[in-house]
């Protein structure tokens, strides 16, 4: 067609059909999550020079120190050889390598490599990448459905939805931390179809955010097989956390072995730096994911979003040092205020869950009641002005979480020993 005179469209053959449901959606909110430290500075300000304690935290870069000044300065001679010219979409190759060999030191007979590893600007970033290939490689329609915990990390609610995915709660009772079953699986799975729509992923997320709750590899390649067998197009474990434990982190080489080569082709891994590392600002974290998923998300990040190099070089750097090694500075005072933690709950008489990771979930509703507040919502801001103690409501995360509150531990001893202080005082100041 050589007429240049009337407008064309570029995909002419294969347009989007007109949809308003745009116009029908919830409006997102915000994240509250930025807004709790706000309550401390009420604090400080009627009762200067006390100490306040945020155990809201979920930031090892502020609350411990981060990442070490070794690895940062090695980073930088990473960067300065590289050169500041563009990589490819899916991050540079000497990430994947170092990805694949130094870190997970994968096996050959997983039958995955270099070309498996996606680089991404942090978790988030990751897990949108992740959803979209869910509805586009997966199930190939919008408003298919993301299925995550029955009290989900704050952006599991938004950022599927975000992007033209439902996202369904799956069934869980509090007094097993909200876990999954295989039977929970196949209702929610039942529940989908009754309403026209596919499960298009299934996330497994092991420590759990905002729960702390953990279950063993072989509990979650139980529930990935019953997701799978369910007709779930992809199940994704999310192990951002899986490093700060005082047990052993994750083995892929293991985990991957518990399925065929047909089953792996629908599983996606989610890892990084940002909570291990304490390099939330950094923003580097990786995909493992069948090939057909890694080349859509590459083709799609090169009109979109490309991981900076330093990020990666960060994290190269921290692999090639030996991770756990790298990782001291975070692991070790997050595992001791654990054990800490642990035996203040017990003494106090609190009713909790305590797995790995940074948090710890802690039920709270007969304060709540007590004081005639409505949920932990009101219990926050109370905790913060008041206590100078600021913590997550579980009411952030979901309506059945109203009566929990999410306590970081990933700070040093003192700070978690002084913050549960503040806490029981707080609540003790509900019952007069």
């Amino acid at each position: 067609m050589t007429d240049s005179s009337a407008p064309v469209f570029v995909q002419e053959d294969h347009l989007i059909p007109v949809d308003d449901y745009p116009s029908r959606m919830m409006t997102i909110p915000p994240s509250r999550m930025f807004m709790i430290k706000k309550g401390l500075a009420v604090y400080e300000q009627a009762n200067p020079g006390s100490p306040i304690f945020d155990a809201s935290q979920g930031d090892g870069g502020a609350s411990l120190p981060g990442v070490p000044l070794t690895i940062l300065e090695a980073a930088n001679e990473l960067q300065i050889e590289h050169g500041t010219g563009y990589d490819s979409p899916y991050g540079a190759d000497v990430f994947r390598r170092a990805v694949v060999e130094d870190y997970w030191q994968l096996d050959s007979d997983t039958g995955l490599g270099p070309q498996n590893v996606v680089a991404t600007v942090g978790g988030r970033d990751a897990l949108i990448k992740a959803y979209m290939a869910a509805l586009h490689v997966g199930t190939g329609r919008i408003g298919d459905v993301i299925a995550v915990s029955r009290v989900p990390w704050i952006s599991y609610n938004w950022g599927p939805y975000g992007i033209g995915a439902n996202v369904v709660l799956m069934p869980g009772e509090a007094q097993n931390g909200w876990a999954y079953t295989p039977e929970g699986i196949r209702e929610a799975v039942a529940a989908a179809e009754k309403r026209g729509r596919q499960v298009a992923m299934l996330v497994i997320t092991n420590p759990d955010n905002p729960t702390g709750l953990t279950i063993s590899a072989e509990r979650q390649a139980e529930l990935a097989h019953a997701a799978l067998e369910a007709g779930v197009r992809y199940v994704l474990f999310d192990w951002m956390y899986h490093y700060v434990t005082d047990e052993e982190p994750m083995d892929l080489n293991s985990f991957i072995k518990r399925f065929s080569p047909e089953e792996r082709g629908r599983l996606m891994f989610l890892d990084g730096i940002t909570k291990s590392l304490g390099a939330s600002n950094i923003r580097n974290a990786h995909l493992i994911a069948p090939e057909p998923v890694v080349k859509f998300i590459t083709a799609q990040a090169s009109h979109g979003v490309i991981p900076s190099f330093y990020s990666q070089a960060v994290a190269i750097a921290a692999y090639k040092q030996g991770f756990r090694e790298a990782a001291a500075t975070i692991i070790e005072p997050t595992n001791a205020s654990r054990a800490v933690l642990r035996e203040m709950l017990d003494a106090h008489g609190f009713t909790a869950i305590l797995g790995k990771g940074y948090y710890a979930f802690i039920e709270v509703g007969e304060w709540l009641r007590a004081a005639g507040m409505a949920d932990s919502a009101e219990l926050g801001e109370y905790l913060a002005e008041q206590w100078g103690v600021a913590i997550v409501p579980g009411a952030y995360f979901s309506r059945f979480g109203a009566d929990w509150v999410r306590f970081s531990y990933a700070t040093p001893v003192e700070r978690t020993r002084g913050a549960v202080e503040r806490l029981v005082a707080g609540l003790a100041a509900l019952k007069g």
